[in-house]
């Protein structure tokens, strides 16, 4: 639970420093609406694009597995964002509470134990757009949305360990891009032909020790080079 228990935290301290301290009652420091749930949904239309799911172009195209588990972590953020503004609005308890409650799920222990391959293309999609579903319900569940979030996680190779790597990769990404201009518009997220979320994966797959302060250096000397 101690990664899970983290992750949350690092999220709420994105959170905090992103959107401003109170971004729970559901508005950003700058008066913008935040809606965790359009975020969700959003992020799942793009994990769709990791499948050659046209049936008019591109046919025998293979799917871009290594984006898909990036996207899937994308998808974190905005759950765990959900999670924390459900238990702060709703009084429901502290980080540690939500961290508990989470682990205590039934898939969530499944997730310790990695597959040792991508599932069906299909059945990865039909728990995408559950997930969709879930966002998109008025009065979402958390429950349900957690519980269709970890089946996606074991269905694309995501175990605890995977998952809180990547997470904490592209946390660290989202906090060099806040400091780079993300939010102010003139942020490059091509990279010399890649997306900076795949300099992210290479960066931190290159050195299983590396730290996160480490793995910041190296995308500034990267990002500094273009």
């Amino acid at each position: 639970m101690d990664k899970l228990r983290t992750m949350l935290k690092l999220q709420q301290q994105l959170n905090d420093a992103t959107n401003g301290i109170n971004w729970e009652v559901g508005t950003t420091k700058n008066g913008k609406k935040i809606n965790w749930k359009r975020c969700i949904y959003m992020e799942c239309a793009e994990m769709i694009d990791c499948f050659a799911w046209k049936h008019w172009k591109n046919i025998d195209a293979q799917p871009d597995y290594d984006n898909l588990q990036i996207e899937v972590v994308d998808v974190w953020h905005f759950v765990m964002s959900f999670a924390l503004e459900t238990y702060k609005t709703n009084k429901l308890g502290s980080i540690e509470t939500l961290a508990e409650q989470i682990a205590q799920m039934p898939n969530f222990e499944l997730l310790q134990e990695p597959l040792e391959a991508f599932e069906e293309e299909m059945l990865i999609l039909i728990t995408i757009e559950a997930v969709m579903r879930d966002a998109l319900e008025i009065r979402a569940s958390l429950t349900k949305l957690l519980f269709d979030f970890f089946e996606l996680c074991r269905l694309t190779k995501l175990d605890m360990a995977t998952l809180y790597r990547l997470y904490v990769g592209k946390n660290i990404l989202n906090q060099f891009r806040q400091d780079h201009g993300y939010k102010e518009g003139h942020y490059v997220k091509i990279w010399n032909g890649l997306e900076d979320n795949a300099v992210m994966k290479q960066l931190w797959e290159s050195d299983a020790q590396m730290s996160p302060e480490v793995l910041y250096a190296g995308l500034k000397r990267r990002y500094e080079a273009l």
